[in-house]
């Protein structure tokens, strides 16, 4: 079981809380960040350029990724060149397919042929992964983003498919694989030992990262601890 400092895997951190997001950023174990539409309206941000640029302005060097909310693909490209305006270390984040099903595949050509850093979202499948490596090949620095954590939650081990997604990417020295959407603190070490580049983090993982390596003995008599603590506080009686 490796411990935190032994982990090759790059820990992003997941979310859109501007002062945990500042907080973070002086975290050595964090090395980048990602956002999106869905974590930014639970966190309750309504000007979506103020909130990015309040951010810029003081995370000048760890990349992060936004993402393009449009469904045109006209639209998206706008969004996507704006938004990669805001900043040297900005990742503009897109979806694999819009919402009716036509895959971005030639917008994702073109951005990265201008040399726009994209990551590209939403992917679970690795026809996809073939396609946006394909199209990404060639061109700067680039993510792709698989959702393991929706595919553990169909009932399918991510586990190979990662490992294919990597196989496949392995010619092209510009792109990273992203292990999306982790559910536990074992996924952290699953990504790590196949050689995934990045692995983002929610912050109810970040909090368990600690427990890397923890003797499970001593788990073990903290957990009978607990449980006998907080029997005490409430005061149970038979």
């Amino acid at each position: 079981m490796p411990l935190q400092s032994d982990l090759r895997v790059k820990i992003f951190a997941d979310g859109a809380n501007e002062e945990a997001i500042l907080s973070l950023a002086t975290n050595p174990v964090i090395k980048g960040f990602t956002t999106n539409p869905t974590l930014m309206r639970s966190a309750g941000v309504t000007d979506y350029e103020a909130f990015a640029r309040r951010v810029l302005d003081r995370l000048t060097e760890l990349p992060i990724s936004f993402e393009v909310f449009a469904d045109e693909f006209d639209e998206m490209e706008r969004q996507a060149r704006e938004i990669a305006s805001w900043g040297e270390n900005v990742y503009v984040k897109i979806p694999v397919t819009n919402t009716q099903r036509v895959s971005s595949a030639p917008l994702i050509e073109k951005l990265a042929g201008d040399g726009i850093r994209l990551n590209v979202t939403a992917v679970l499948t690795l026809d996809q992964v073939r396609t946006v490596s394909a199209r990404l090949a060639g061109g700067p620095s680039s993510i792709i983003s698989v959702f393991a954590g929706r595919i553990a939650d169909t009932g399918c081990d991510p586990v190979p498919l990662m490992c294919q997604a990597l196989e496949i990417m392995a010619p092209h020295s510009n792109q990273e694989l992203l292990w999306a959407s982790p559910r536990e603190l074992l996924n952290i070490v699953q990504a790590d030992a196949i050689g995934c580049h990045v692995i983002t983090v929610t912050p109810d993982l970040l909090k368990k990262l600690a427990l890397l390596g923890r003797d499970l003995a001593d788990y073990s008599l903290d957990t009978v601890r607990m449980f006998h603590g907080d029997a005490q506080a409430a005061g149970f009686r038979l």
